[in-house]
């Protein structure tokens, strides 16, 4: 009698934002087991292994799974990587520095691993199974604490030698303007993030300009949230919608200039501040593209909102490590 086929299954790993996620799919990336947990910023790098490796373990127990039973898992994380090691180079907020992931994954769980840009996972998600979907060329752009950029072509994410790239937020706009966190000064998450956006909202309600806003939030930066914002908008905060506005706008033109450079026929925007307010966010991004970018490069450009919300970083990262599997490839 023949050997019974032993099942397919894969994981997939978010550690980006200020939430840890891992989801156990089967072949047909279906999830069958899943856990999410916040993170701690500055932690320390053997407490957030730790946490990461148990957080690994529950997902596997969610799918009644042994580490055994995985062929693969892929880890979308924030900050520069070495991609061909497996080495986080820096992730501040998770207190890590030159943490060698792929090579703890792969020694504590037996099987292959990966490490991806938490942002590139995300839009390969967005491109096997969501949004992007029989794009030639997808451009990824997520406006959130900061704002990530990822781009696919022709099926395989743009990447440097070592490293992820289609860094958007670090653009120049604004030469000599405020410093952003990269060092650098007038970048684009400068004026377009929801932190920047947050904080001239924060003002408004200082000087009186959005009572909603301040009666929602006061001036605490950190309880305007996107969803806070959305609702100060349709409360009848003017001057707030005006904010948001022109932030999408500033976003919308320096994705013109990508658009140039590309040529997407997909773009994907996603993130808290597109998901609380889709039509005002994707319509000032639209129009400012539009308006901008070479005309024959947006005739057939379709900008449109992701679709996978969280799943999709966890999907792109199994899905990346299942691809590379499936080749025979060591990345």
């Amino acid at each position: 009698m023949a050997a019974k086929k032993k099942k397919t299954y894969w994981m997939g790993f978010d550690l980006g934002g200020t939430k840890m996620q891992a989801t156990v799919y089967d072949a047909r990336f279906k999830d069958v087991g899943s856990v999410r947990v916040k993170t701690k910023a500055q932690e320390g790098s053997r407490l957030v292994m730790g946490r990461l490796l148990e957080t690994v373990k529950d997902a596997l127990a969610h799918a009644q799974l042994k580490a055994g039973d995985l062929r693969g898992i892929g880890v979308g994380c924030p900050g520069p990587l070495d991609l061909n090691r497996g080495i986080v180079r820096t992730a501040p907020n998770l207190g890590w520095k030159n943490v060698r992931l792929k090579e703890a994954l792969e020694k504590a769980l037996h099987c292959r691993a990966i490490i991806a840009n938490d942002v590139d996972a995300g839009l390969y998600g967005e491109y096997r199974f969501g949004a992007a979907q029989g794009a030639r060329c997808a451009l990824g752009v997520f406006p959130g604490t900061g704002i990530g950029g990822a781009c696919v072509y022709e099926g395989r994410l743009f990447r440097g030698k070592v490293s992820s790239c289609m860094e958007i937020g670090h653009i120049p706009v604004q030469p000599g303007g405020r410093r952003c966190g990269c060092g650098q000064k007038g970048c684009l998450e400068t004026v377009a993030s929801r932190l920047a956006l947050a904080s001239e909202a924060a003002m408004a309600a200082y000087r009186g300009e959005a009572p909603r806003l301040l009666d929602l939030s006061g001036t605490n930066l950190n309880a305007i949230k996107s969803g806070t914002l959305a609702r100060a908008i349709d409360a009848g905060d003017k001057v707030v919608e005006l904010i948001i506005r022109n932030g999408a706008r500033r976003l919308g033109l320096a994705i013109a200039g990508v658009v140039n450079l590309l040529a997407p026929d997909v773009i994907v925007l996603g993130g808290g501040l597109v998901e609380a307010m889709p039509k005002l966010f994707l319509g000032e991004v639209r129009d400012a593209v539009r308006e901008k970018a070479m005309k024959g490069f947006v005739s057939d450009l379709k900008i449109v909102p992701a679709k996978l919300g969280d799943e999709a970083g966890t999907l792109g990262a199994a899905a990346l490590v299942a691809e590379a599997v499936e080749a025979g490839t060591r990345g």
